[in-house]
């Protein structure tokens, strides 16, 4: 399919979709709803409810690598350990990655070495990237994940439910239930309805909570 690059309200870039009339992130702004999404209501929450590190991070939708960066930079500025694993079927082509204008809107010196660094690191082996952070992608389709209590968080960034209804069922969200330590946070834009009853049916908790520019409401679940 066809992919654009575009320029989303807040100044940063993400990738289009035409045929689909979907974008990788909000057009409302891509980097706003990455800090409200992932890090403001999954990171900063989970740290707020629980003293541990290091914290072991699932992103359904590594995608652009923008969530992933974000996280990088905000690990180093509060001294946070995390490990990271990003999940991707389609990883997006080193084209695309150059229109990208992440690594300039960040005032951080090596934000634009970290994005390459995270884009560079090579498929299914984990890389300490520095002191504070451990990284590994995985190029699967999210049906093929297995992962039994292995992380504290979920980034659950896949593409909307218009679209590809089935990441939005009741075996992927298992799947997620499965994923997480005891008492582990999952968030997400979405505030569908009928996600967040497939949340439910398999276990979790959710709330609905403020969401980001554009957006009234997303979803956030714990494992109970």
């Amino acid at each position: 399919m066809k992919r654009e690059i575009i320029t989303t309200s807040d100044g940063s870039t993400t990738i289009h979709i035409p045929e689909w009339n979907e974008q990788y992130h909000s057009k409302h702004g891509a980097v706003q709803e990455a800090y409200h999404v992932f890090i403001e209501s999954g990171l900063f929450h989970f740290i707020s409810q629980f003293n541990k590190t290091p914290i072991q991070i699932l992103e359904i939708g590594f995608g652009t690598g923008l969530n992933a960066l974000i996280t990088f930079l905000e690990a180093e500025k509060n001294n946070l350990s995390i490990d990271y694993t990003g999940v991707e079927a389609y990883p997006v082509s080193e084209k695309e990655l150059e229109q990208l204008n992440y690594s300039a809107l960040f005032e951080h010196e090596k934000a634009g070495t970290y994005f390459k660094a995270l884009h560079q690191a090579s498929w299914e082996t984990t890389h300490q990237l520095t002191d504070f952070f451990s990284f590994e992608k995985q190029q699967k389709f999210f049906q093929e994940i297995v992962a039994t209590q292995e992380f504290d968080l979920i980034y659950f960034d896949a593409f909307g439910a218009r679209v590809q209804p089935e990441l939005w069922e009741e075996p992927i969200f298992q799947k997620m239930y499965n994923a997480l330590k005891p008492n582990g946070i999952l968030t997400t834009y979405s505030a569908k309805g009928s996600a967040k009853r497939a949340m439910l049916s398999v276990g979790f908790e959710v709330e609905k909570i403020p969401g980001p520019p554009g957006k009234r409401e997303m979803l956030r679940a714990r494992k109970a």
